[in-house]
């Protein structure tokens, strides 16, 4: 079953979408959350927009390759890259990198999500929107975190790998115009922040 999540700069889980069966695509997942449709809206973030060199752009969350690439969601290039998209997708990564951690504790914390389940279909998303939530908690409390418990979920994960998905590969031309500002940006003197 999908798990899937906006995680905030603290790797709290702040929105989740969770009941889609596993061998479904990420993107088709997000298209159909009512997380695509309100950045689509634009209300999730309302009146939150910057300028970056002469592009104005509303806040943006992140995504891996499978995502499509939209003004409000950026996602690493693909392809050959020259050494301006490789540090883009160089500070992208380490950007997303908070968002593995949430991943890796929640999975580490409830080492049963990553097995089979007796639970209904129905009560499953229930069980793992409880997990999001108990996560958050330690994760505002300051609960300790044992990375054996992460090893641990890595080799569980392992027994009970997901299949693969091909990248979705769509561009709109005013996402293109964020990220190439975002990548010039990353260039410059107040970029290396």
């Amino acid at each position: 079953m999908v798990l899937q999540a906006l995680v905030d700069h603290k790797g709290r889980f702040t929105n989740i979408n969770v009941g889609w069966p596993g061998k479904v695509h990420d993107a088709r997942v997000f298209k159909n959350s009512g997380l695509f449709r309100r950045l689509q809206q634009g209300v999730y973030f309302p009146d939150c927009k910057i300028t970056v060199g002469d592009v104005e752009m509303p806040t943006v969350i992140l995504g891996d390759p499978a995502y499509p690439l939209m003004p409000w969601l950026m996602k690493p290039y693909t392809g050959a890259l020259d050494t301006e998209k490789e540090l883009f997708n160089y500070r992208l990564s380490k950007c997303r990198m908070v968002v593995e951690c949430a991943f890796g504790h929640l999975k580490g914390r409830w080492r049963s999500l990553l097995t089979r389940s007796d639970l209904s279909q129905t009560n499953i998303p229930i069980v793992i929107a409880a997990c999001c939530v108990l996560h958050n908690l330690c994760e505002i409390k300051g609960e300790t975190f044992m990375v054996g418990w992460e090893v641990e979920a890595n080799r569980l994960a392992a027994d009970y790998a997901q299949p693969d998905t091909r990248a979705i590969r769509r561009s709109q031309r005013d996402a293109l115009r964020i990220r190439e500002a975002l990548k010039a940006r990353f260039q410059t003197e107040q970029g290396n922040q």
